[in-house]
């Protein structure tokens, strides 16, 4: 099947496409990318969904508009992407949209009751005239799960090394990681969970203190100029979430704008620090809080770390960690034959492709949900008729 993935991370700072072409089933799922484009947010677009992240200006009115008009900006994204491509409507099967994550309801305990991601895909639907899947967290949700990362379940088909066991580590705006066993192992469940703060306090320190003239440390060259703070970094390594155990999932709620906020203040004016020393130390605490979840948690010590999402092209960034992690061979997804920036919308396109085809998108290991489930909801489309046919005959 050809399937096109729409990701629109926690970083807001676009819509990634993927076209993908999938076949099989598990154990022997193939799926690889044919083509992708990024379709960046304007600054008020990236605003709006900022705003709509946090609790004193994300209002009902605002949140219905965006969730519209996210439906539309996902459908151009399409558009372009069939173009660029040289397709049609007519040569796409299904859409599988991740939206986006405007709030995930985590409670003292760790316990996730609710999640939220916009973008309707009616809109998408009607635009494209593709069948459309999307709302895949909250089944999991329902079913005793964190909801993520749901990326884990691709990264068991796909990336499992023959010997060697893996971390495959997503730097979003939140970070999350997925420790996977060898192929020869077939005792071992796999381990995902989110790691804490990827690239969001960063980003928005970054805004906050350049007065909007930058909105992320491009290169991680900023941070490369200034000192770590030490001792900061320790009282920053001693918060809550980075001692519960998993399964465990984080979002803005906690490391996005108010905490960016007090630390850009924090550093200013109680430590005295500058720009890139505030910066050095929030690119630390990204790299510190990866390394330190993989000490505590990992069922067994990664002979790889993959790295993907926006966060691998911070050279900043990735150097700490190597500094952590001495002894750890870091790699990219393009290392092993895959694309770090898409890999996400590669994965909500096997999701898809899962649920079209009545299997379970969810491993109850990775997310904790009590059982194996279903995800997502279907739009139909002007080809759904056509595609039920093709795929199941006369029901």
């Amino acid at each position: 099947m050809r399937i096109i993935g729409l990701m629109s991370g926690t970083s807001a700072d676009g819509i990634d496409a993927a076209l993908c072409e999938i076949e099989g089933q598990p154990p022997q799922l193939q799926a690889k990318i044919l083509a992708t484009l990024t379709l960046d947010y304007q600054p008020d677009q990236r605003q709006r969904i900022l705003d709509a992240c946090h609790p004193s200006t994300g209002h009902v009115d605002t949140l219905c508009c965006l969730n519209f008009d996210l439906g539309e900006w996902f459908a151009e994204a399409v558009h372009q992407l069939m173009a660029q491509a040289g397709l049609t409507p007519a040569d796409i099967d299904l859409i599988a949209s991740h939206g986006q994550t405007v709030w995930h309801q985590v409670g003292d305990d760790g316990h996730v009751s609710a999640t939220l991601q916009i973008g309707e895909a009616s809109v998408i639907a009607e635009r494209t005239g593709i069948t459309t899947l999307h709302n895949f967290r909250p089944r999991d949700v329902t079913a005793g799960g964190q909801g993520a990362p749901l990326t884990g379940y691709a990264d068991w088909l796909l990336l499992r090394h023959p010997e060697h066991w893996r971390a495959v580590q997503n730097i979003g705006g939140m970070g999350n990681v997925t420790f996977l066993p060898p192929l020869w192992d077939e005792k071992s469940l796999p381990l995902a969970f989110d790691t804490g703060p990827g690239n969001a306090l960063i980003d928005i320190a970054t805004t906050v203190l350049t007065d909007g003239v930058q909105t992320y440390d491009r290169d991680g060259a900023l941070a490369a100029k200034g000192q770590i703070d030490e001792g900061w970094l320790a009282e920053l390594m001693t918060h809550s979430y980075f001692e519960r155990r998993p399964p465990k999932t984080t979002g803005r709620e906690l490391f996005g704008s108010t905490m960016a906020y007090q630390l850009a203040t924090e550093g200013q004016e109680k430590r005295g620090l500058n720009l890139p020393d505030i910066l050095a130390t929030l690119t630390a605490l990204t790299a510190s809080s990866i390394a330190d979840a993989y000490r505590r948690f990992a069922p067994h010590p990664p002979a790889e770390v993959i790295l993907g999402g926006g966060g691998q092209h911070n050279r900043t960034l990735v150097a700490y960690l190597q500094n952590f992690m001495p002894n750890t061979k870091i790699l990219r997804h393009e290392d092993i034959g895959l694309s770090s920036d898409f890999k996400e919308a590669l994965v909500f396109a096997i999701l898809a492709y899962e649920t079209w085809h009545n299997r379970p998108g969810n491993l109850p290991a990775l997310t904790g949900a009590s059982h194996p489930a279903i995800l997502g909801q279907i739009t139909p489309g002007r080809n759904y008729a056509t595609l039920v046919q093709r795929t199941w005959g006369a029901l």
